[in-house]
């Protein structure tokens, strides 16, 4: 397998894993040792490394060196330090040195002078701050050869340096006598090189400023122990010896001992190791080599399910991922989309440039050479190639892209959006399909207890309160007092949330609660039945044994001994109660109703009494349960069972002792109550939904809720609209034989309404889809996918991108891979540390963030778009022609060399980079998405306005007020024609260059001016420019157009006016007339323009609106 291959094989690999563990890993083969794995040289991070999907993907290069050095530990193992001195790489000979592994958790704390319980004192964190630096990694060095060269001969620096150097040549030696305007050509054009490239580096600084500036919103932050308090600090302030906290989805913030941990954790090291499979976290190690051994967490992993508690052993650079970083390359980004663009539109500049070359090349050497040898020497065809090249290459196109995405950069930065990557905002605005997650993402995370039941009673939570309060009070308390109370103590045992102990008088509504938004609704609930609950129970009970929740199996169990026996007859009926023995546990589980019904035997009635659960009674609870789901709420069912001491046999933290525990909870369990969890719609998402739906995006969401909550939120949201909603049973199996086929999608409008409306969808049965299903359920305009899995978000991005452009939005550990697989990953700032880490994008403020980058995404290609139809008709198309009239018929060269350069990097560049800044159509989010595989930046319907209707007018004005000038001074068109350098007799020639002088500056002046309502003309592809006006219309206005315009102005007449730039150059004053007659050329601009739009928005569908660009 080629390394291309082999690479693409491990980035796809990246995004999936398995909940369930394959027994102990194997031992590989290893690669063999070779010194080239190392670094020989980087890249810049600067505006170049934008492009790509992140900053650094480690994905290929990380792996390869993590393995490499994690042989050489292997090999050093078992030798004297001499042994060790001969292995080449220093990261392996220093990790080989390394026990924090091998040692007890006791003799790390020892070593490190912290304490597991209290952690390091606020004194010690401050001093190991200063000896230690912060935990972050030290920037990459760069090769700057590499750089400042790419600074220098990127976009067309190669072209004008090369054309520089033939204008030397043609200057001297082949110049007889050597021409001063050659030598002013060819310094101008050697000026541009590098006024290019110094503008490069200003913008590679500046957009990695801007860039560097969105990522510091974005702080990572994690859980630790400091002074006996559990504290949330930014990541680069831990030092070694701290105590962190770990949940799943946290990403490690350092390298660390694992002192406890549960026993479901597993960890995801593909970053690292690029295996997909997650390693099972244990506190003992498992291995000598200290790369592959399970007690230790490494620094960039992440955690996809478990908790646990480890010791900062290292940060910064020394950690494992900080030291094998720095022997990888930056490995090298793929093309995007905008970058592929870009580079078609200059193949196929230069292509047409180098036509028109051999062109003048045949022509003089056929014709020009034998016939008229004194026309064009060799020094003369030397300029005029070069002309040719200056006159189609667009020199300030590369100005304008870089000034375009560093603006977009700021204008993303101001509205709280982190794009990892510039480029990601383009492709977001050719998204037709979003998958979003419902928790978190369309809801606000901010989960509360609403209803719950005990039997077959249902009741809100404030009436229960209600009833318990007013029972307390008249010392009426009742058998359902303590059956309440005991759904109040499973609530606080089975809940991996934990109440802020530094907030004691703080009502339990308002007080910080750390845990994720369904157990902190729970535990809320528990310590609102009475202050204290959740604190009683927790010191009450003693946790052996805890199984986090996770998406495939859909609920959590923790088992407790018992440490205070009075609280077995709050926690228990009174029968199990008495039966309760000390050697026993108490299993609990809190999960999903559907999956955990069927493994009741017996339920809690609401008197106090448990009877057994039949199918009737089942059928209740089926029927609460969907009244929860069709009000848009979360159904728990709460179940415990008591597991007899004689059949615990294994010691605890085994995985013999996991599998008891789990079987345990199969079968036997008592169902104490269901409770209904509410998660109100964020208050944006009606109308950021209604306005994607407009901007003929699809919405689809992806869930884990029951179908029928799924469903009642996709309707509260607006992403299902249909009254009729259609299900599995309508999505035919098999083609139908008399159909046609339809419907190639590429040729309808992406988003748009199709033949199919709702359909909702469950997980279970994404499973037993074939092909066509999947094509059928994919055409459907508004899909709701619930009771899905990671692995099946995979796939529904994967089936939608076969279509369509994909983008998912998410927030939790379950989302990642989806959110990796899609081609824009979208998180909120909120959501988890993977989910961040997967997304291309994070949304610091609000979801309604999507709306603007969407917006943000197509405004920057219309701008692009807008900038090259600024710029050909001036800058390319009316230049040429002028060389090839001089060429094909003999004519003098009508605009000079010179003035094509001054227009294209000086009056025109600032034009064009201020057209980056424009503000949105108001039809931009009223379109459908652009097709990525047809809708080209440059097309031929762009070159057909650029050239064929803009650059032909501007041309013909051009040419129309140069020779009319020559004619008005007693120079008459029939004299110039196939004169080929031959004037008539009566003509003085000092008088003639004089002449021709100013009607070069005339020609110039033509194209300046027109440029200024060609200018206003490119603003808007469809709408009026009293629709979109650039004054007194703060949503339309771009105040900096008319600077821009004074710019050109003063260009002109600094190149015009100033006798000695005049006499170097061969410039001339203008007669004022010729200043102002170009107006009324550039009015009909602005006419033929406004009718062209009109006809369009007039008739969208017809000839006119098809060769519109």
């Amino acid at each position: 397998m080629s390394p291309e291959k082999f690479a693409d094989a491990q980035a796809a690999e990246r995004v999936r894993w398995r909940d369930e563990e394959h027994g102990p890993p194997r031992r590989q083969s290893r690669p063999p040792l070779n010194r080239a794995n190392s670094a020989n040289s980087t890249d810049s991070l600067a505006i170049r490394s934008i492009h790509s999907r992140g900053p650094v993907d480690p994905a290929v290069s990380l792996p390869i060196q993590y393995r490499t050095v994690s042989f050489q530990i292997e090999e050093s193992k078992g030798k004297d330090r001499a042994a060790v001195a001969r292995v080449a790489n220093t990261a392996a000979k220093d990790l080989s040195d390394l026990e924090w592994h091998t040692i007890t958790p006791s003799d790390v704390a020892q070593r490190l002078v912290t304490s597991p319980s209290s952690g390091l004192s606020d004194e010690q964190a401050k001093r190991r701050l200063q000896e230690y630096g912060r935990n972050a990694p030290s920037p990459p060095k760069t090769n700057r050869t590499l750089t400042i060269l790419g600074y220098f001969f990127k976009g067309f620096g190669g072209i004008l340096l090369v054309g520089s150097i033939l204008v030397f040549v043609s200057w001297k030696p082949l110049g007889d006598p050597p021409a001063l305007a050659n030598l002013a050509l060819a310094i101008v054009l050697l000026a541009v090189f590098f006024i290019q490239a110094a503008f490069a580096m200003f913008q590679d600084w500046s957009t990695s400023r801007v860039m560097s500036s969105i990522k510091d919103m974005l702080p990572e932050h994690c859980q630790v122990t400091r002074d006996n308090k559990l504290l949330h600090l930014p990541a680069e302030d831990l030092v070694p010896g701290d105590v962190v906290s770990i949940k799943a989805g946290n990403k490690l913030p350092a390298d660390m001992r694992f002192i406890q941990i549960s026993s479901d954790a597993k960890f995801d090291r593909s970053v690292l190791t690029g295996e997909s499979r997650p390693i099972a976290a244990t506190v003992n190690h498992t291995d000598v080599n200290y790369l592959e051994t399970h007690n230790i967490g490494l620094q960039g992993t992440h955690c996809i399910i478990g908790s646990g508690t480890g010791i900062v052993v290292a940060t910064g650079d020394k950690t494992v991922f900080g030291r094998i970083a720095a022997l990888t390359n930056e490995p090298k980004s793929k093309m995007t989309s905008l970058e592929r663009e870009v580079l078609y539109f200059v193949l196929f500049i230069c292509g047409l440039m180098l036509a028109m070359i051999i062109v003048v090349l045949v022509v003089w050497g056929a014709w020009l050479k034998r016939d008229y040898p004194n026309w064009i020497n060799v020094p003369t065809l030397i300029v005029s190639c070069v002309s040719v090249a200056v006159a189609f290459i667009p020199e300030g196109l590369p100005i304008a892209i870089t000034a375009g995405l560093t603006i977009t950069a700021n204008m993303m930065k101001k509205n709280m959006i982190l794009c990892k990557s510039l480029v990601t905002v383009e492709t977001l605005g050719s998204v037709s399909v979003i998958c979003s997650d419902k928790t978190g993402t369309l809801t606000q995370g901010k989960m509360s207890l609403t209803d719950c039941c005990i039997g077959t009673n249902n009741a809100s939570v404030e009436s229960l309160k209600h009833d318990m309060t007013s029972k307390k009070a008249s010392g009426d308390e009742d058998n359902s007092l303590a059956t309440f109370g005991q759904l109040g103590a499973l609530a606080a045992l089975c809940n991996a949330a934990e109440i802020d102990a530094a907030q004691p008088d703080v009502p339990i509504e308002k007080r910080n609660v750390f845990g994720d938004a369904t157990d902190t609704a729970v535990l809320r609930f528990s310590e609102s039945l009475e202050d204290g609950n959740v604190s009683y129970f927790r010191a009450s009970w003693q946790r052996v044994f805890e199984l986090a929740f996770n998406s495939k199996n859909k609920f959590m169990i923790r088992c407790f001994k018992i440490t205070l026996r009075e609280a077995i007859h709050r926690t228990l009926h009174s029968e199990a109660a008495a039966r309760f023995r000390d050697g026993d546990l108490l299993l609990t589980i809190k999960g999903a109703p559907d999956v955990l019904i069927g493994r009741c035997s017996h339920y809690l009635t609401a008197s106090g009494e448990v009877a057994p659960l039949d199918e009737h009674v089942a059928a209740t609870f089926e029927h609460i349960k969907n009244m929860y789901s069709s009000q848009g709420k979360r159904c728990l069912l709460l179940a415990r069972k008591i597991v007899p001491s004689d059949m615990i046999t294994d010691d605890a933290d085994t995985t013999e002792y996991e599998e008891a525990m789990t079987e345990q909870a199969k079968s036997g369990l008592t169902l104490v109550g269901m409770v209904a969890i509410v998660d109100p719609l964020r208050p944006e998402i009606r109308d950021v939904v209604s306005t994607l739906r407009g901007a003929g995006i699809r919405i689809a969401m992806v869930t884990g809720d029951f179908a029928l909550t799924a469903l009642a939120i996709s309707r509260e949201a607006g992403i299902v609209t249909c009254v009729h909603v259609d299900s599995v049973d309508n999505l035919e199996r098999y083609p139908d034989p008399g159909s046609s086929g339809s419907e190639d999608l590429e040729e309808t409008k992406p988003g748009w309404a199709g033949s199919r409306g709702a359909i909702v969808i469950s997980g279970p049965e994404l499973t037993g889809l074939n092909e066509h299903q999947w094509k059928l359920l994919t055409e459907y305009d508004e899909v709701v996918f619930a009771r899905t899995t990671p692995e099946q978000k995979l796939r529904i991005v994967r089936e939608y991108q076969h279509k369509n452009v994909v983008a998912m939005t998410g927030d939790g550990v379950n989302d990642a891979p989806s959110l990796k697989a899609a081609d824009v990953g979208i998180s909120l700032g909120s959501g988890s540390d993977i989910a961040m880490e997967a997304a291309d994008m994070v949304l610091l403020d609000s979801f309604s963030s999507v709306v603007i980058a969407v917006q943000y995404g197509r405004v920057v290609f219309d701008n692009l778009k807008k900038v090259i139809a600024y710029l050909l008709p001036a800058g390319s198309f009316s230049e040429f022609w002028p060389v090839m009239t001089s060429v094909l018929f003999g004519l003098p060269q009508i605009l000079s060399s010179f003035l094509m350069i001054i227009i294209c990097c000086f009056t025109d560049c600032a034009a064009a980079t201020i057209l980056s800044l424009e503000k949105p159509e108001a039809d931009v989010l009223l379109r459908r998405p652009r097709n990525v595989k047809k809708d080209r930046l440059v097309n031929w319907q762009l070159i057909f306005h650029a050239y064929g209707i803009i650059g032909v007018t501007e041309t013909l004005a051009s040419f129309a007020m140069s020779y009319w000038y020559l004619q008005r001074n007693g120079i008459p068109f029939q004299d110039l024609w196939f004169s080929f350098g031959q004037l008539p007799i009566h003509l003085d020639r000092d008088y003639y260059n004089q002449k021709l002088t100013e009607a070069s500056s005339i020609y110039f002046v033509n194209l300046v001016v027109m440029q200024w309502f060609n200018l206003m003309a490119a603003r808007t592809r469809r709408l009026s420019i009293f629709q979109h006006p650039p004054l007194f219309n703060k949503e339309t206005q771009n105040l900096y157009l008319f600077p821009s315009i004074l710019f050109a102005l003063a260009m002109a007449v600094i190149w015009l006016y100033i006798p000695s730039i005049q006499t170097v150059i061969g410039t001339a004053g203008v007669p004022v007339e010729y200043w102002f007659l170009p107006f009324a050329f550039g009015l009909w601009i602005i006419i033929l323009d406004e009718v062209r739009r009109f006809w369009v928005r007039r008739w969208p569908d017809g000839l006119m609106a098809k060769a519109a660009w």
